[in-house]
């Protein structure tokens, strides 16, 4: 139950330890994958309106199809029926209309054929084919061969040690811009495709992400994640100063991410502690320093509880909507950084974030989260209109009684999480 590389740290008293609280944790987990199963849709999954229904004029999200594939698969993987065939349904729309035949890579949607192919959206399909593959579903380990192909061909580079950004939707024109975003997914990726294929490098390259982007450039800026340079590493920090709510570059800093940054920094540990039996001693501390700088400045600045979207180069909030997505990734750190240290200090967040998501982003009426809700709790559309898609509220639900490595995926076909 729990992590296996530190079972004795989890105090007694923690709510992980509390039967009630992990069965609470699976029936959220259920009612939002009952939820999500509206989403599916001819070509792929789409993103659903607020009130749980595919609006009209919906269409095939590259994205959301590819978390949707993954989420499902751990759903597959814990026993639960009607989710498999809904992988199948994902792994064939992004072998069909989402996948370019012509120049390889994958469409953000059937309608965007000439966009550009974003390394953000390869990541996914990456986590994806490797999700369906380990669960044995057919085109599964097609899908996993061509997105590997695709990160190691296009993507990887090798002199710095991350992900490219995007190109031209025939692999042309590089874009001048290197991202936080793109490559703290890509980190999840990798850590999925080590443990799934076999190949260590998949490891190494968490690595040496992690490296540069948490040790090296957040450990240069107080613990907060810069998220945007060019090709020369130039920090961008005027970058989108006219897009603020941008869903995936937005101006400043964004604290939710330094709190997802912590606990894959921890998951990267984990797995060289599993391979090697030791891993660089900075990652624990950077991983509690990006966590506290996540709570510090993106916790209720303007004193209303939740975490806010974006903040600037000083510190002072930006955009104060209260994004699902962030709550989800703080309650995940939190809880991983409890099992690494025991410290009582993580169960307190662990606990008031739950106790912010189960008030205020529960949707009773509806289902499923809100997507995001501002200061007072109230429906917000500034970043987020849609409703929330299932991966980061699903997550939530399974890692924090799973081990940090292997990857969850893995951690489920090996656990009974309940």
């Amino acid at each position: 139950m729990t992590d296996l590389l530190s079972p004795m740290l989890l105090p007694e008293t923690s709510w992980v330890r509390r039967s009630a609280h992990r069965l609470w944790l699976a029936a959220e987990g259920r009612r939002l994958l009952r939820f999500a199963m509206a989403s599916r849709m001819e070509g792929g999954f789409g993103a659903l309106g607020r009130d749980g229904t595919l609006p009209e004029g919906a269409l095939p999200d590259g994205i959301l199809t590819a978390r949707m594939v993954h989420a499902f698969s751990m759903a597959a993987l814990q026993g639960i029926p009607g989710c498999l065939p809904l992988v199948r349904h994902g792994v064939k729309a992004l072998l069909g209309p989402l996948h370019d035949k012509d120049h390889g890579g994958w469409y953000e949607s059937p309608a965007a054929r000439e966009g550009r192919k974003q390394a953000y959206l390869h990541a996914f399909v990456a986590l994806a084919g490797s999700s369906a593959t380990l669960l044995g579903v057919e085109g599964g380990e097609k899908l996993l061969s061509l997105a590997t192909e695709i990160l190691e061909t296009h993507y990887w580079s090798e002199d710095e040690g991350v992900m490219r950004e995007s190109f031209a939707f025939d692999w042309s024109d590089e874009e001048d811009y290197r991202g936080a975003n793109a490559n703290m997914h890509s980190t999840e990726s990798c850590l999925a495709l080590a443990d799934i294929t076999g190949d260590e490098k998949w490891l190494d390259r968490a690595h040496r992400i992690v490296h540069r982007f948490v040790h090296e450039i957040a450990g240069n800026h107080d613990y907060c994640m810069p998220e945007h340079f060019n090709r020369e590493w130039t920090l961008l920090k005027d970058y989108n100063q006219d897009k603020t709510t941008d869903p995936l570059r937005p101006y400043g800093m964004t604290p939710g991410h330094f709190a997802e940054w912590a606990h894959l920094t921890l998951k990267v540990e984990a797995a060289l502690l599993r391979r090697e039996g030791t891993a660089p001693g900075w990652m624990l501390h950077d991983a509690r320093a990006l966590l506290d700088s996540a709570l510090r400045f993106g916790w209720a600045p303007d004193g209303e509880p939740g975490m806010i979207y974006t903040i600037d180069w000083d510190h002072k909030p930006v955009v104060t909507v209260r994004a699902h997505w962030v709550q989800a990734e703080t309650v995940t750190a939190a809880v991983n950084l409890l099992k690494r240290t025991g410290s009582p200090a993580y169960e307190t967040s662990y606990r008031k974030v739950w106790d912010y998501i189960a008030s205020t982003l529960i949707d009773h009426e509806f289902g499923g989260w809100r997507n995001e809700v501002d200061a007072q709790g109230r429906y917000s559309g500034e970043v987020y209109p849609d409703k929330a898609d299932l991966y980061h509220a699903f997550q939530a639900t399974v890692a924090p009684i799973l081990p940090l490595s292997p990857c969850l995926t893995l951690a489920l076909r090996e656990s009974d999480i309940v």
